[in-house]
């Protein structure tokens, strides 16, 4: 009996080691590394210590992997483990939170030099199926009690300074400091009133019109969210969607301002003002299953007909999952929805899902419009896309347009539809229906500048 006991024992504890472990590299999984870290804590905390978060990054290791394929990557992971393990000092914890991140727990001295040895060691070139590489590493490092006061802080700061040397470049370490702290701030209180802002309808739909290339009539409006800040005024997408995504926010974003949107515009729809609406979707909304569903839902409490409504979805949502893009555009087809396919031209650049999908419209990425007129390589590929478009009965958008030798060559080179600062800005609901008025009054308007043109997205 007491043999028995023991082999349960001895298998529960293995049971948990196992639970605990990465398989790959031996090393203690992210949840054991947060209990560690935890634990490291309350005894820093009990001896009136310091402790250091090492949180590292592998730099390029998607290319690695893309190039050399998966088993080599997890060789070269398992060869971080091994180098980061030697470099550890005793009652140190290494730990491998997924992917191609790792922990280090430290002592919270030395904490530059430390850095320094840990990038010389990763950085080292390895040999793998007789190819050398040298993947590098970043490095983000914060310090208990100085930059935090708990376990959750000091992983979020360490971050934080690991996220700045990855947008400097990487092969390189970066502590939390004043300029993060200042930065954590901001954001914290952003996200406050994010959160108060949503509900409080201060994020509203703002209408950019898109308008006929040959005779300058508006066709349709582009729906744009703006964030109508009580003490900062207007702010565009850039100040806020970025975070809004972080915290899971950008769906009910979205909903709000496209149910506001397709209630303002389906008046100028029914009086002929315009064709159409076109709205933005986030990937992570597109990657919900069921968002096809809840989008025709949210549609019917508004008085705009499905057939006056462009769903504009990125090519790397395609690419990210072609099966789960195809039944949400076949669903939204089926009920009239018109789909365009946004920022076309900046990567894959999917010309089999223009065959094999129900996509009406393409929008060339402002990226390309900047330089056509200007760079003879940039303007023969914007002509070819335009062909390759109108070849396969393809309506197309320009968007970006700030210039007036960009619309002569677009409208020469067969562009149907364009918009940009050239023509209009972004302006609210009010200013929209007026312009849209005034057009129609006017009649089909020359293509002229109004104003002079800002550089600036959204």
């Amino acid at each position: 009996m007491a043999a028995r006991v023991a082999e349960l024992e001895a298998e529960r504890e293995l049971t948990l080691r196992l639970a605990q472990t990465d398989s790959l590299t031996g090393l203690p999984n992210r949840g054991a590394f947060t209990t560690a870290l935890c634990a490291r804590l309350d005894a820093a905390r009990a001896a009136g210590r310091s402790a250091a978060l090492f949180v590292i990054d592998l730099d390029r290791f998607k290319h690695l992997n893309d190039t050399l394929g998966h088993h080599a990557g997890d060789l070269v992971l398992a060869e971080m483990g091994e180098r980061l393990r030697a470099e550890a000092h005793d009652g140190e914890i290494v730990a491998r939170l997924g992917g191609d991140e790792f922990a280090l727990i430290a002592d919270g001295e030395e904490v530059a030099a430390r850095a320094r040895l840990l990038l010389a060691s990763l950085c080292q070139p390895l040999t793998i199926y007789g190819r050398v590489v040298s993947p590098g590493a970043s490095v983000g490092v914060a310090v208990y009690p100085v930059d935090a006061a708990d376990a959750s802080d000091l992983q979020r700061f360490a971050d934080m300074a690991l996220y700045r040397v990855k947008t400097r470049g990487g092969r390189r370490w970066s502590v939390f400091d004043a300029e993060l702290r200042a930065e954590n701030e901001r954001r914290q209180t952003l996200e406050a009133e994010l959160r108060r802002a949503i509900p409080a309808g201060e994020i509203e739909p703002w209408f950019q019109p898109v308008i006929e290339s040959m005779t300058g009539r508006i066709t349709g409006v582009e729906v744009l969210a703006r964030w109508n800040h009580p003490e900062q005024g207007l702010l565009t997408p850039a100040a806020f969607v970025p975070i809004a995504e972080e915290l899971g926010l950008i769906g009910q974003i979205d909903e709000a301002v496209f149910e506001t949107a397709c209630g303002l515009a389906a008046p100028w729809v029914a009086e002929g003002l315009i064709e159409a609406i076109s709205c933005n979707v986030s990937p992570r909304d597109l990657l919900d299953p069921g968002f096809s569903r809840k989008l025709i839902h949210r549609l019917a409490r508004t008085d705009l007909p499905a057939t006056a409504l462009t769903v504009e979805i990125t090519e790397t949502f395609l690419l990210q999952d072609l099966g789960l893009a195809r039944r949400h555009i076949e669903r939204l087809a089926a009920k009239g929805v018109r789909i365009a396919l946004d920022d076309f031209g900046t990567g894959y650049s999917n010309v089999r899902a223009l065959m094999n999908l129900p996509i009406q419209t393409v929008k060339l990425d402002r990226s390309l419009i900047e330089a056509v007129g200007r760079d003879a390589r940039v303007s023969k590929l914007v002509a070819s896309l335009l062909h390759a478009a109108r070849a396969l009965g393809v309506s197309i958008v320009a968007e970006g347009v700030e210039e007036e030798a960009q619309a002569l060559f677009l409208r020469s080179a067969g562009c149907e539809r364009m918009q940009g600062y050239l023509f209009a800005r972004p302006m609210p609901a009010a200013a929209m229906e007026a312009h849209l008025r005034a057009s129609a009054t006017a009649g089909e308007a020359p293509l002229v500048a109004a104003k002079p043109l800002l550089r600036r997205r959204g």
